[in-house]
């Protein structure tokens, strides 16, 4: 049976990606957490939990050892994601990792978002590996916008400067399964654009107003 690791279990991402796993079928024992502080990581019961530290490669090969299939959840350090992500994907190619799975970010070949070189880069370095893979380029967080919204809600306003620009985001939960079930699936290396449908903040201001039913403009 394969072996599944995700990276970041001691996130908000990993621990969801894991709980879909689990729901479609796959056994605890061949699921591994990796956190760079295990003791933070929160699994299920069953869940090997091994420590990866991105900045630490003396870590990562032991931790992907006999695992099939990985997914390296990127960092969330700006400006450092280039050689820690190396560091997986050197560790990943010396274990022998029949695939890898990256979480991008949508478009990232493309988009101007200035958190984008980053991304592109480790596409590059997964490529030049050398190592099947797959790259999940992931929207915005719903969450990212939601979790602003008690601040909506007492200024009665967004601020923002995107004008009629489209935000396609999406839930964790929904990327989180839909990174569950490309690592569920027997395939050749693809990139996913992965988002929600697109809306305005005219449009989430429309939508909080209607949900809470307190008016907030944009």
């Amino acid at each position: 049976m394969l072996a599944y690791a995700i990276t970041g279990a001691s996130g908000q991402f990993a621990p969801l990606v894991i709980d879909h796993l689990l729901a479609r079928g796959v056994p605890p024992e061949r699921v591994v957490a990796l956190a760079r502080t295990s003791e933070r990581a929160t699994v299920p019961d069953g869940i090997a939990v091994r420590q990866a530290d991105y900045d630490r490669p003396e870590t990562l090969a032991a931790a992907l050892q006999d695992v099939d299939r990985l997914l390296l959840v990127s960092g969330s350090e700006i400006g450092r994601r280039i050689p820690q992500h190396t560091a997986v994907v050197d560790a990943a190619r010396e274990q022998g990792i029949a695939h890898l799975f990256y979480l991008s970010l949508l478009r990232a070949d493309t988009t101007p978002l200035v958190i984008a070189p980053e991304h592109k880069a480790t596409e590059s370095v997964i490529t030049e590996s050398g190592l099947p893979a797959t790259f999940l380029r992931n929207g915005w967080y719903t969450e990212n916008l939601t979790s602003a919204a008690p601040g909506y809600l007492a200024a009665g306003i967004i601020h923002h400067a995107a004008g009629e620009g489209r935000i396609a985001a999406a839930t964790r939960n929904d990327l989180a399964e839909a990174a569950a079930a490309a690592m569920l699936t027997d395939q050749p290396e693809s990139v996913y654009e992965l988002a929600g449908s697109a809306f305005t903040y005219a449009g989430l201001a429309a939508a909080i107003t209607d949900v809470t039913g307190t008016r907030v403009t944009a």
